[in-house]
């Protein structure tokens, strides 16, 4: 099964989109976009990470409300944002 990050939802088809754990290993659950080094990339709200997901997802073929819609019913399901929600 293909693993998606638990931070913005992108599915992670390969290891080259995983992201860095501080010792330099892969970590599994977050992509290369989000978690680097150990961390979080940026300290957000569950809000500005849909936000600013949306014009990846616009430039994959969906309408903006499309791609809100889907993130606001997702993301909050994955396990970043499970403490916020």
């Amino acid at each position: 099964m293909e693993k998606i990050c638990q931070s913005c939802g992108m599915p992670m088809a390969n290891e080259s989109l995983f992201g860095a754990n501080a010792d330099g290993s892969q970590n599994e659950e977050y992509c290369k976009y989000c978690f680097e080094g150990g961390s979080f990339r940026k300290d957000e709200t569950i809000e500005e990470m849909i936000s600013s997901c949306i014009p990846f997802m616009v430039k994959e073929g969906m309408t903006e409300e499309q791609a809100k819609d889907i993130l606001e019913s997702t993301l909050p399901y994955l396990k970043r944002w499970q403490k916020q929600v």
